[in-house]
C-alpha cells in the first residue's frame, strides 16, 4: 500500500523527474556523511579529556577509512544495493552509523573504543555514500555527471558539518556534536526512505569480480584515470584530517584568537565550490581538464604550504579557502573518468577495486603524516602531500591529448 500511495505521488516514467528528488537526495548525502569526520571535530577534547595521545588524529580517521573500505567491499560481494532497494540500505546504514557514531557516549574512555566505533561508522557510509550516488543515477538517464558534482559537493558540507556544530560554542560538549550530527543522519535517513523512491533508470549491478585486478589496468585510459585519482586521494583526507591542528598552531604561533571549528569547517566546505563549478564546466571543457586544473593548483598549495605558515592571517586563511575549493573540486572528474573509461565488462568491480585502493592511500598518507608530526611542525607535514598530485597530473597526459571529453 505505501509502495503504491508512492507511486501515486511520483509516477516513476522515464520522462518524469520530480523537482525535489535531487534537493533530497543531496540533502540526505549531507546529513549521512556528516558522519565521517565526527570524530576529528571533537578529537582535541578527547585528547583531553580522555589523556589520548596527539598520534590518535591520524588513527581516528583511518579508522574510519579502513571501515569503509571493509564495507565497500563487502557490500559489493555481497551486491547489497542490487538486491535489495537502495534507499533502504541508505536508511538502515544511516540509522546504523548513527548509533555507532553516539555509542561513543557510552564507551569507557579508551582509544581501543573510540577505534571501533568509528571503523563502524566508516563501514555503514558505506552504505550512504556510494549509494546515494547509486540512487541518484536512478533518476538521471542524462545530466547525471552535473548530479554527481552536487553529490561530491554535498559529501564535503557533510565531511564538514561537525566542525560548524562544533565552532557555535567555546563551551559546547562533545557529547552534544555527535548527537546533533547522529540526528541529523537518522533525519537524512528518513527523508530519503519516504520522498525519494526507486528511479525509472536504476543501473543493475553485475557480479564482483575481485579477478578483474589483474585485467582493469592493461587499459591505458583507464590507469590514467586511476592513477590520477589515486593521487587526488593521497592527497584529500590528509590535509582534510589536520587542517584543525594546522590552525591551531598558526593560532598560537601568532597568539591570535581563532575560532578553530569554524575555520576548519570553511576551509573543508569550501570544496562545494570546487565540486559544483567544476561540473558545471567540465561540459565545456572535459573532466580531464578540469581534474587537471584543480589537481596543479592544489599541488601548488601543498608546495608553497610552509611558506604560507608565515603570511599574516588574511593571506593564510584565503590561502587555504583556495587550498580547500581545489583539494576536492577535481573529484567527482575522477569518478567520472574512472567510469568512462573502466572496461564495459568489469566496470562495477573496477570502480569498487579503485575506490578501495583509493581509500587504502589515504590511510597510508595519514598515517605518514602523523609520524611526521612527532619529529616536525605540522606546516611542514603538508610537503608530504605534494607528490600525490605530480605524480597523479604524470599520469594523466593521455586523457589530456585529445577530445574535450576524454
Amino acid at each position: 500500500m505505501f509502495k503504491s500511495y508512492l507511486a501515486d505521488i511520483f509516477p516513476l516514467n522515464a520522462t518524469t523527474r520530480p523537482a525535489h528528488i535531487l534537493p533530497v537526495i543531496i540533502f540526505s548525502q549531507f546529513t549521512g556523511t556528516s558522519l565521517w569526520f565526527a570524530g576529528n571535530a571533537i578529537i582535541l577534547d578527547l585528547q583531553q579529556h580522555w589523556g589520548l595521545a596527539q598520534q590518535s588524529l591520524g588513527h581516528v580517521t583511518s579508522a574510519v577509512q579502513l571501515g569503509f573500505i571493509c564495507g565497500t567491499l563487502l557490500f559489493a560481494l555481497l551486491m547489497i544495493a542490487d538486491r535489495f532497494s537502495p534507499r533502504l540500505v541508505f536508511f538502515y546504514c544511516s540509522l546504523a552509523g548513527a548509533l555507532a557514531n553516539i555509542a561513543l557516549l557510552f564507551v569507557p574512555q579508551q582509544l581501543t573504543f573510540l577505534l571501533i566505533l568509528r571503523f563502524a561508522t566508516g563501514f555503514f557510509l558505506a552504505g550512504i555514500y556510494p549509494v546515494g550516488m547509486k540512487i541518484a543515477a536512478g533518476w538521471y538517464a542524462q545530466g547525471l555527471g552535473r548530479a554527481l558534482g552536487y553529490l561530491v559537493g554535498a559529501l564535503v558540507l557533510g565531511t564538514a558539518f561537525p566542525h560548524l556544530v562544533r565552532s557555535s560554542g567555546a563551551e559546547l560538549p562533545w557529547q552534544q556534536v555527535m548527537l546533533v550530527v547522529s540526528t541529523l543522519a537518522i533525519a537524512g535517513g528518513f527523508v530519503m526512505l519516504l520522498l525519494v523512491p526507486d528511479g525509472p533508470h536504476l543501473p543493475k549491478g553485475s557480479v564482483f569480480h575481485p579477478d578483474a585486478l589483474k585485467i582493469i589496468f592493461r587499459s591505458r585510459r583507464f590507469r590514467a584515470s586511476a592513477f590520477g585519482y589515486f593521487g587526488h586521494m593521497w592527497e584529500l583526507y590528509t590535509l582534510w584530517a589536520f587542517i584543525p591542528l594546522l590552525l591551531l598552531t598558526y593560532s598560537r604561533a601568532n597568539n591570535i584568537s581563532l575560532n578553530v571549528p569554524l575555520w576548519s569547517f570553511l576551509v573543508i566546505a569550501s570544496g562545494f565550490i570546487g565540486s559544483a563549478v567544476g561540473g558545471i564546466v567540465s561540459a565545456r571543457f572535459g573532466s580531464a581538464r578540469v581534474a587537471a586544473v584543480q589537481l596543479a593548483i592544489s599541488g601548488t598549495c601543498c608546495l608553497l604550504s610552509p611558506l604560507l605558515f608565515n603570511s599574516n592571517t588574511p593571506v593564510f586563511l584565503g590561502f587555504l579557502l583556495l587550498w580547500g575549493v581545489t583539494v576536492v573540486g577535481d573529484s567527482p572528474q575522477f569518478s567520472a573518468l574512472n567510469a568512462e573509461n573502466a572496461p564495459r565488462e568489469y566496470v562495477g568491480s573496477a570502480l569498487t577495486i579503485v575506490n578501495s585502493i583509493g581509500f587504502l592511500i589515504t590511510i597510508i598518507s595519514i598515517q605518514l603524516a602523523g609520524a611526521l608530526l612527532v619529529h616536525i611542525g605540522v606546516q611542514y607535514v603538508f610537503l608530504l602531500l605534494l607528490p600525490g598530485p605530480v605524480i597523479g597530473l604524470w599520469m594523466l597526459r593521455p586523457l589530456l591529448a585529445g577530445s574535450k571529453t576524454a
